[in-house]
């Protein structure tokens, strides 16, 4: 599958992978950034962005799809970032292509199975018929009584584009709900992983739990755990500098 992905600065490159319902241009900011120090490479997921839609969407089919795009852009190594889904996409992308990899950071995910948090908003979304409505804030006033956080529709809401006066999802929503189940399994099950990786967390988030730290250890042997005390889940848009900071250092792109 060709991913839909955008490029700019020069020099070592990086790969950037969004989170579940999120897209490259959640990362547009830290992106600029970066690339005035590194090739900065953004990517749509499968059934997101962008991107091609499919009915099936495992984290071995987005590891392979990572694969095809750096063969089509004649990557051999590069370094990696992945964020919550994008995380477990980027370790499983670790596990079966280790040799594509520099260094990988992991944020705010760990590689166990977690609990579904997400049935409720695709219901939402999916009960939501667009032909009735003609603009964002009419949807996001209809998302209100399944969706009461504001900052959660804001950012599903960053899905929506109008195609021939219509609005329409960008996200493959149905396909993402048929397929959810596999995404919350966990990955690199039994594998030892020894890439130079680094998982950063929010200090008031709880994706990655004190227990968690004896798994992430006895998979990637070769890690560090950084908290950010102040951010939550979006660890990079709640705390950019000090994300931004341990990017650099972990990567040495200073």
């Amino acid at each position: 599958m060709k991913l839909h992905h955008q490029i700019i600065g020069s020099g070592q490159p990086i790969v950037i992978l969004h989170g579940l319902l999120g897209s490259l241009d959640n990362w547009r900011g830290l992106a600029k950034q970066l690339a005035t120090k590194v090739q900065v490479i953004s990517v749509d997921l499968r059934n997101h962005g962008r991107s091609p839609h499919s009915a099936e969407q495992t984290y071995q089919l987005m590891a392979d799809d990572l694969v095809e795009l750096l063969d089509e852009l004649g990557l051999d190594k590069v370094d990696l970032v992945g964020h919550s889904v994008g995380g477990k996409m980027a370790m499983e992308f670790s596990k079966h292509y280790p040799q594509r990899l520099r260094k990988l950071v992991v944020v705010d995910i760990a590689p166990r199975s977690y609990d579904d948090e997400h049935s409720t908003i695709f219901k939402g979304l999916l009960a939501i018929e667009l032909s009735q409505f003609t603009s964002r804030s009419q949807v996001d006033q209809a998302l209100q009584t399944s969706i009461n956080n504001k900052a959660i529709r804001q950012f599903l809401l960053m899905n929506l584009a109008v195609e021939n006066e219509q609005l329409m999802w960008r996200i493959n929503l149905q396909a993402l709900f048929n397929n959810y189940s596999k995404l919350l399994q966990s990955v690199c099950e039994g594998s030892v992983i020894n890439i130079a990786t680094c998982f950063i967390r929010g200090g008031r988030s709880t994706y990655i739990k004190p227990s968690d730290r004896a798994l992430i250890e006895s998979i990637f042997p070769n890690s560090e755990l950084f908290t950010i005390e102040s951010a939550g889940h979006w660890v990079h848009a709640e705390a950019p500098d000090d994300f931004l900071a341990k990017i650099i250092e972990f990567f040495d792109y200073d």
